[in-house]
């Protein structure tokens, strides 16, 4: 028996096993405890201030200490207790206030409590939130709390990684933080993935998650979801929807605000300011607040994704001596975490966002937060302007309105409790930066072609909204806001031009034809041409910064082109051109390789006329060029006109190789059909008389055949003495020719021919060396074989024997 203490290993045990031995063993002995503490625990009695009075697990209590989390904010002191208990929640708080740590230490021990380990205990808790910066945030906080001391496998599912690795690691994950779109595609297609055993839900801005946005992909997340679990729904802006509590099956739901009652939806270190700024100023308004803010830490948030990608590609070309960066919906996974990492570590910065980055993303020290173009509603203001001033620290946000949008969006804000004071910009600092930005278009077609993809956005995006009181599409001033960013003209918007026409496609047809035939009735209607897609293509304008120059320079069809007199007095012409400084006198196309020599016949030349053998159009040759490519063979034999291929008949008159008869004379022989009759029988006539000479023609050599080779088999000249019958002058025997017809048949002679046919021919790989060769073997087998003649006499037979013995 081995000593105690002494085991069969070769190795020493590592200090890591041994410690995770030991931990085990520990967790066994401390779950029953902590189930007592947890049931004993009062959240309506008990007032807690710090993590230490929680009855919580060494590792996590470690986990917190590490993090330096001592002290709870107060949305952490109403539902950390609650949510120990595993009751449902709805947490409402302002932003900045910790939300994040008050549902990741539930999750973590409750599942500790349940001791939720280890690959074969399943999905434990789901944590979804609606931006892929946000789990990113949330997964760090979960690494940063639970790596000391619990055993939990944790992974992080989000769009833009690989599905295959995702999928082979899913089977032993306790705990996900996740988006929903990525979540709906696994629990559709990872077959090894299940949820059964799933202990607690989560959903990290909930008010967004819970939107049409995402309405589909939670819903049919719930679906694989069972029922019976532990739901807990966190966010700056609550909802109390029935409909949506229905849908996630809460169960008698605790709800949890601890600024319900506060003055302010916001925190109070917030100071918030709004300025009155048309459509047209807003980038120069923007341009000057970077100026005068250098050392700063600044957020921009606008309305699109092509407008954050013009303003930072603009701005970055003129240079404002603070680093920019921009983040969108639209760009890679790895550009997005790149852009949220320098940001949080730069001191001073500017970023350009769209609403991607207005939920829930914690950077640190930001000191402004420009809201450039007006928030869709109240909640998204809050989420946009909670960027700064967080954990009790100072912030400030400017919101940008044009006068269109003043009245209605500051009566939302206050009914909102979200107070607002009023601003001015100074003029005497204000720069204005449309002179670059038209230069820099000017310069740069692809930095146009992003203004005009930014400006239709734009419109697109006021065009959408859902409160039309704010958002007045018609009192923007479109022109003036295309000017202000460099843009030689206003884009065409396709879907403001189609408002009548989507009322004629709603309308009944009852209604159109009373409305069209009152238009009869008024006005005749005139026919409309057609314009094919070519046609709008040649229209188009602003296909470049010189559009309007070259509609002045060029003039094409009947269009009036200017004369020196009209140049001189200054008179306008007829179709009203404007007189200009500088006036075309003459334009000269520039015609292709083959249109050298040859112009229009309704022109009158200018130059020389030449007449070349072999073309029936004279040849105008007006400058130096044209003159030297009379010398090119190739050019001429381009320009020489394409001859006709005859024939001759029987009489040696030419006529073409395809001729049509004349008319008059195909309609005096009789209609078509009775011609084709007359014709069909005459070649009917014509071939079967040539029918009766062919096969006559055939007997008569078949019979001339047979009678030669009678003629070599008799021998030339053999005569049998005993017929009597004397031979003629010609050499031939009457009776014997007669005898030879009357023995053979035709079908003996067919039987000949076969017998011909069947001599075999030489295959395609056979030569008249393998033939002879061929016949010289089968000499020497005949000459080797031994020729055994029958013994005649006794000396015969001795003979024969003595061959065979010796």
């Amino acid at each position: 028996m081995a000593a105690p203490g002494i085991t069969g290993r070769t190795r020493p045990t590592k200090v890591k096993k041994q410690a995770a031995q030991l931990k085990r063993k520990r967790d066994d002995v401390d779950v029953d405890a902590l189930e007592q503490a947890v049931a004993a625990l009062d959240p309506a009695t008990g007032a807690f201030s710090d993590f230490s009075q929680l009855p919580l697990s060494g590792p996590t209590k470690q986990g917190l200490r590490h993090g330096h989390f001592a002290a709870m904010t107060a949305i952490q002191r109403k539902a950390v207790p609650l949510a120990l208990k595993g009751h449902d929640l709805l947490g409402a708080a302002k932003t900045g206030s910790g939300k994040t740590l008050a549902f990741i230490v539930p999750v973590l021990e409750n599942l500790y409590r349940l001791q939720h380990v280890g690959a074969d205990a399943g999905l434990g808790a789901l944590i979804l939130a609606p931006t892929r910066e946000l789990a990113i945030q949330i997964f760090h906080v979960l690494c940063k709390i639970g790596r000391h001391g619990h055993m939990f496998a944790a992974g992080l599912l989000i769009g833009g990684k690989s599905l295959d690795a995702e999928r082979h690691a899913l089977a032993r994950m306790n705990i996900l933080v996740a988006t929903p779109g990525r979540m709906l595609q696994h629990l559709s297609q990872t077959a090894a993935f299940s949820v059964d055993d799933l202990k607690m839900l989560v959903l990290d801005e909930a008010d967004r998650i819970l939107d049409m946005g995402f309405q589909r992909d939670v819903d049919a997340i719930i679906d694989y979801l069972p029922k019976e679990r532990q739901t807990l729904l966190f966010s700056a802006t609550q909802s109390k929807k029935v409909s949506d509590l229905a849908r996630l099956s809460l169960h008698d739901p605790a709800y949890v605000s601890v600024h319900a009652e506060d003055k302010s939806a916001t925190p109070t270190s917030l100071q918030q300011n709004y300025l009155i700024c048309p459509v047209q100023d807003k980038l120069d308004t923007l341009w000057s607040f970077i100026q005068a803010s250098k050392k700063s830490k600044i957020l921009c948030f606008f309305s699109s994704a092509k407008v954050v990608r013009f303003v930072y590609e603009s701005f970055r070309h003129m240079q404002p001596g603070i680093p920019l960066l921009h983040i969108h919906g639209r760009q890679k996974q790895g550009a997005r975490l790149d852009t949220t990492a320098k940001f949080s570590a730069a001191k001073n910065s500017c970023l350009f966002a769209t609403d991607v980055a207005a939920r829930g993303l914690d950077f640190p020290a930001v000191d402004f937060v420009i809201q450039v173009d007006c928030p869709d509603d109240v909640d998204t203001y809050i989420h946009r302007v909670g960027r700064t001033a967080r954990y009790n620290r100072e912030g400030r946000g400017v919101l940008f309105l044009t006068p269109s949008e003043e009245e209605g969006m500051l009566q939302r804000l206050e009914a909102k409790k979200v107070p607002v004071e009023a601003i001015n910009v100074r003029q005497k600092k204000r720069q204005s930066i449309k002179d670059q930005l038209q230069n820099m278009c000017f310069q740069d077609p692809a930095l146009k072609y992003l203004g005009q993809k930014a400006f239709m956005t734009y419109v697109k995006s006021v065009y959408l909204q859902k409160d039309k009181e704010v958002f007045k599409l018609k009192e923007y001033d479109l022109e003036a806001y295309a000017a202000s960013l460099g843009l030689p003209g206003t884009p065409r918007i396709k879907f403001l031009q189609g408002d009548e026409s989507k009322q004629k496609k709603q309308a009944s047809r009852q209604t159109i034809e009373v409305s069209e035939s009152d238009e009869e009735e008024e006005t005749p209607r005139e026919a409309k041409p057609v314009r094919t897609k070519y046609d709008r293509m040649f229209e188009r304008r602003n296909q470049d910064v010189l559009a309007d120059h070259y509609k002045k320079l060029v003039r094409d069809g009947d269009d009036h082109v200017p004369t020196p007199a009209n140049d001189f007095t200054g008179e306008s012409t007829a179709n009203g051109a404007d007189d200009d400084f500088l006036a075309v006198k003459r334009r000269i196309p520039a015609d292709d390789e083959d249109e050298d020599f040859g112009g229009d016949a309704s022109v009158a030349p200018r130059g020389r006329v030449i007449h070349v053998a072999g073309v029936s159009q004279p040849l105008i040759i007006d400058s130096n060029r044209r003159e030297k490519l009379l010398l090119s063979k190739k050019k001429l034999t381009k320009l020489m006109d394409k001859g006709k291929r005859i024939v001759y008949d029987d009489e040696g008159n030419p006529h073409e190789l395809y001729e049509l008869q004349d008319e008059a004379d195909f309609k005096a022989k009789g209609l078509p059909e009775v011609q084709r009759q007359k014709f069909i029988e005459a070649a009917r006539e014509v071939v079967q008389s040539a029918d009766v000479e062919d096969k006559a023609a055939a007997k008569a050599k078949r019979k001339e055949k047979l009678r030669k080779r009678k003629e070599r088999e008799r021998g030339d000249g053999a005569v049998e003495e005993d017929a009597g019958v004397e031979l003629e002058e010609t050499g031939e025997n009457p009776l014997a020719n007669f005898l030879a017809d009357a023995q053979i048949t035709d079908d003996e002679e067919e039987e000949q021919e076969e017998k011909a046919k069947q001599k075999k021919e030489k295959k395609w790989f056979q030569s008249d060396s393998e033939d002879d060769e061929r016949s010289s073997k089968k000499q020497k087998r005949k000459a080797n074989q031994h020729v055994v003649q029958e013994p005649e006499t006794l000396e015969d037979m001795e003979a024969l024997a003595a061959g065979l013995l010796g």
